[in-house]
């Protein structure tokens, strides 16, 4: 369904400064599925999500949607498309306009493409997805500071609903929600998938629920993909180093088991996006770098069995 081929997106710092924030990234969604994407803050995960909707336009490569090259689009072309196409935002605080009741916040992509005949039919559009998001018709008439986090991202997933999307792209959707309500989301999405046939591009930092909810994941770092495989594979045979490090730096639920395993931790800090080295961007923090590493960027590679990974040490690792 979603095709991203080597997208790139620059942003001007001064004169003289680019930031590299999404630096040459590809990957493929299926019809149905979540394709997870990870990596600490400021890899890039949200820019990417954001281009691939044109929230923000392309520097380089191409983003095909069903086919079809989004940032080519004309105008009319595009609205079209965001019916196809759309976001639920990180802060269900901030994405929600507060002058305005959940009535006309949901409807709102419904006025825009004239999705009812009638006021009646609007009104009865409206409760259908307050309902299938777990609230009720009474809600319509309230304004979002009168709603916990939680339900204020119920109100953001109606609205993404409204327009009858196949693909929407989750950027850090539960990042903002308490823990205990992180679950009742996620759990939220799953079944909105399987009821509506939808695919997601799953943004988050989270592993623990990126692994719950993915078909696949994607793990970016300093603007590019390092590692991509099935869901379960990654989890259970990382390959790329960083990939590793992450995994190793989620807590585990049991409290016996988390005291006695070993805590090897990422070392150092991420380069600045600003000037990024020449080779592997990884090399500074990598226990197995060689000097290939440091002279020669890794492409993303196939290691067999759906498995892709950027780093020219990835058949001499022993873990």
């Amino acid at each position: 369904m979603l095709e991203v081929n080597n997208l790139k997106k620059y942003f001007h710092i001064s004169k003289n400064q680019l930031l590299k924030a999404v630096d040459g990234v590809s990957f493929s969604v299926e019809k149905g599925k979540t394709l997870g994407l990870v990596g600490e803050s400021g890899c890039g995960k949200t820019t990417v999500g954001r281009t691939i909707i044109r929230l923000y336009d392309a520097d380089g490569g191409k983003v095909l949607f069903k086919g079809k090259e989004i940032h080519k689009l004309n105008k009319s072309q595009y609205k079209e498309f965001t019916k196809e196409m759309q976001m639920i935002f990180q802060d269900p605080y901030s994405s929600l306009n507060p002058r305005k009741t959940v009535e006309a916040i949901v409807g709102e992509g419904l006025d825009i493409h004239k999705l009812y005949s009638s006021k009646e039919e609007r009104r009865k559009r409206i409760y259908e997805l307050l309902d299938m998001v777990g609230l009720n018709k009474e809600h319509a008439n309230r304004f979002p500071h009168e709603f916990s986090g939680g339900q204020r991202q119920r109100i953001g997933i109606a609205r993404a609903l409204s327009v009858n999307p196949e693909f929407i792209v989750c950027d850090e959707a539960i990042s903002a929600l308490d823990v205990s309500i992180q679950a009742q989301i996620i759990n939220l999405l799953i079944n909105l998938q399987k009821e509506l046939n939808l695919t997601y591009l799953f943004i988050a930092h989270d592993l623990s629920m990126v692994r719950y909810i993915s078909d696949e994941v994607a793990v970016m770092y300093l603007g590019k993909i390092v590692e991509k495989t099935d869901s379960e594979d990654l989890f259970l045979n990382p390959m790329h180093p960083y990939t590793k490090g992450l995994i190793r730096a989620v807590p585990m639920p049991d409290p016996e088991s988390e005291r006695n395993r070993v805590h090897d931790l990422l070392a150092g800090e991420v380069p600045s996006p600003l000037n990024p080295p020449e080779g592997c961007r990884f090399y500074k923090r990598c226990s197995f770098r060689k000097e290939i590493c440091n002279l020669q960027e890794p492409t993303l590679k196939a290691i067999g069995n759906n498995h892709l990974v950027a780093c020219h040490m990835v058949h001499s690792l022993s873990w």
